[in-house]
């Protein structure tokens, strides 16, 4: 008699925190993505890839200035702040046994920032829906990439709403 699998969500909630249930290589991928991601955000500042990451926060014509002030001001500590959750995110990748809620968070908004580079980069909007792309398709790798992003998302947001 067949054994039946028990699905096991990749991103879960446990008695002590929140668990990975992903293989290295998946783990691998992630890290190796989140590194690629530092290094965008400390290169030029106008990168068109990081348009989604830092959104104008005015957004009239009129406010043009206004809106390259805040960025001038904020830029910086926005970079650092997601620097330091890719830094603590590559660190629970590493690391076995559970990680905190402060870490979870961390992963949620490192996972959310690679999906806005690679949404951005793929030129994802709200009319299309990436698992409609066929495997012809010359970006159809970064496709499947965007919807495995999507996927760890889901489940880590899913067990973030999880109660304790």
């Amino acid at each position: 008699m067949a054994r039946r699998r028990t699905f096991i969500p990749p991103v879960e909630r446990v008695r002590d925190g929140f668990a990975f249930n992903i293989g290295n290589e998946e783990r691998q991928l992630v890290a190796r993505l989140l590194n690629e991601l530092s290094q965008l955000l400390v290169g030029e500042s106008g990168d068109p890839r990081l348009v989604r990451i830092f959104p104008p926060a005015y957004h009239l014509a009129d406010d043009a200035d206004a809106d390259a002030e805040y960025q001038r001001l904020m830029r910086e500590e926005l970079v650092a702040s997601r620097l330091s959750g890719i830094t603590t995110v590559n660190e629970a990748l590493q690391a076995s046994g559970p990680v905190s809620e402060e870490t979870m968070v961390a992963f949620v908004q490192a996972i959310n920032g690679l999906r806005l580079v690679l949404g951005t980069i793929l030129d994802v909007s709200e009319d299309q829906d990436p698992d409609d792309i066929d495997d012809d398709d010359p970006q159809a790798g970064e496709y499947h990439l965007y919807n495995f992003l999507s996927w760890l998302l889901d489940w880590a947001v899913r067990a973030l709403g999880e109660p304790a």
